[in-house]
């Protein structure tokens, strides 16, 4: 009679990767995702976690089925079975070989988990910054995000827009983490692993997508009452279309006569006290740059798009959309609201 090769746990697991490689491998050639999935990596330091990942599902599934194999088989072999002798079988006390197998191989484990998990964190976060690299401040507030790009002269909040970065162009962005008040977390499951932002301790991470397209991300860090409303865009885009937004976002505010009476009401209000519109007297920090603002998808750092209907809601009433956010219903007339929002639509 021939004999059957047995299955081993390793072929096991390996059948098991293999078997985990062919569900998310869709996810893989899809590039950007209209969900968050750590499982479509388009950046070095997403593809490195998602390695380790897998490495780590394949290690503890050997475990998983070498310890299952082994007490199934314990129990198929040793049960009770009709006719034994029903007083115990010879009890063995101690085994050298056994004591040392079960200290020595979870050791073993443990040290590589530790040493691969080591390398890769300080390769990411020790990476060197090229002279080609993109500079970006994020500084998160309670609950939406500045981005700032210091050597650009560019201000703008909530969407991030980053140049792809390819082996023949590498153009990485690396991002300084800050908070203007509590703790926050930045994390874009494709692009970068997620990194906490904490007063007075500034942190950083870094990406280089492939891909163009939009990425979305969450602050991951539970930071008030809105923290599941302070979401991500990050816009990768191309060389041409990074340089067209960066000089756009360079331009004053634009000043359209036929909107006046709304810059009016928006400059003798309290709006001028919480944001800034290059070219006007607004110059607050409180809340987001509004010089470009409609240049953005969405407003309230995601929670609803940039529509004219949408911004008459928000000014009316900020806590419909968002209850907790610190703007203040501003207390305007139905008209006044409809004016503000007419010089608002005007900012490209």
């Amino acid at each position: 009679m021939q004999h059957q090769p047995s299955h081993s746990p390793i072929r096991c697991t390996l059948a098991l990767v293999t078997c985990l490689l062919a569900a998310v491998s869709p996810a893989l050639a899809a590039g950007p995702q209209s969900t968050p999935s750590i499982f479509a990596p388009a950046s070095t330091p997403a593809y490195e976690i998602y390695r380790l990942a897998l490495f780590a599902l394949a290690v503890t599934g050997a475990i998983f089925v070498t310890v299952s194999g082994l007490l199934l088989y314990a129990i198929v072999k040793f049960k009770a079975r009709k006719g034994d002798p029903l007083h115990e079988p010879p009890q063995i006390y101690g085994s050298t070989q056994v004591e040392l197998a079960w200290t020595v191989i979870p050791i073993i484990i443990v040290l590589v988990l530790f040493l691969t998990t080591t390398r890769i964190i300080f390769a990411l976060q020790n990476a060197p910054a090229p002279k080609s690299a993109i500079h970006v401040d994020v500084i998160g507030h309670q609950y939406w995000w500045e981005f700032r790009y210091p050597a650009l002269g560019v201000v703008t909040a909530n969407e991030l827009h980053i140049p792809v970065s390819s082996a023949q162009d590498p153009q990485p962005t690396f991002l300084r983490l800050l908070s203007a008040d509590v703790d926050h977390s930045f994390w874009v499951p494709q692009l970068a692993g997620k990194t906490d932002l904490i007063p007075n301790h500034p942190n950083q991470l870094w990406m280089d997508p492939q891909t163009p397209g939009l990425y979305l991300g969450q602050c991951a860090q539970f930071c008030g009452i809105e923290h599941a409303k302070m979401l991500i865009r990050v816009y990768v885009d191309t060389p041409q279309q990074f340089e067209a937004w960066v000089n756009n976002q360079k331009q004053p505010a634009d000043d359209d006569a036929s909107v006046a009476a709304g810059r009016h009401i928006f400059e003798t209000e309290a709006c001028m006290n919480c944001h800034t519109i290059n070219g006007t007297a607004a110059r607050g920090t409180v809340g987001p740059d509004l010089t470009h603002l409609m240049s953005r998808s969405t407003i309230a750092a995601g929670a609803a798009l940039n529509t004219p209907q949408n911004l008459h809601a928000w000014i009316e009433d900020p806590a419909n959309f968002k209850p907790g956010c610190l703007m203040p219903a501003m207390q305007l007339s139905d008209q006044q609201i409809n004016q503000v929002v007419a010089y608002l639509t005007t900012l490209h």
